[in-house]
C-alpha cells in the first residue's frame, strides 16, 4: 500500500528543483503523460505525476497549458525535447536524489 502523501499544486508553485527534477522525469515533454483524476469538488482534472520519497504531485495543468510550458521555456529545444547541455547539468545537480527512479518515465542514462 502506497502512504504517501497526495498533493495537487499548480505547476507554477512547485520550487524550482522540483520543476528541474520533473523536467529530468519528462524530457520530452508532458501532454502525453497527463492523467485524469476527480479533485475533492467532484469536478475532473488533468494533471502530471511526479512522486518523491514523501509525496506524490498531481501537477494541475490543461493539454494546452502542459504544450505552452514547454514552448515558452529555454530549457527545451524546438522540437519539444529537454536539451542535453540542460538535462546534463540538472542530472548532476539532482544525482544524489534517488526518488527520481520511483518515477516511471525517469531514463537515467
Amino acid at each position: 500500500m502506497d502512504d504517501k502523501i497526495r498533493v495537487a499544486q499548480d505547476y507554477d508553485k512547485l520550487s524550482r528543483e522540483l520543476k528541474e527534477q520533473v523536467k529530468l522525469v519528462y524530457p520530452e515533454g508532458y501532454r502525453q503523460y497527463l492523467v485524469e483524476f476527480t479533485n475533492k469538488e467532484g469536478v475532473k482534472v488533468k494533471a502530471l505525476r511526479f512522486e518523491t520519497d514523501e509525496k506524490i504531485y498531481l501537477i494541475r495543468m490543461t493539454a494546452e497549458y502542459a504544450d505552452s510550458l514547454i514552448e515558452d521555456d529555454d530549457d527545451y529545444d524546438e522540437e519539444g525535447v529537454l536539451r542535453e547541455d540542460v538535462r546534463d547539468e540538472y542530472e548532476e545537480k539532482h544525482s544524489d536524489v534517488d526518488y527520481l527512479n520511483d518515477n516511471e518515465n525517469y531514463d537515467a542514462d
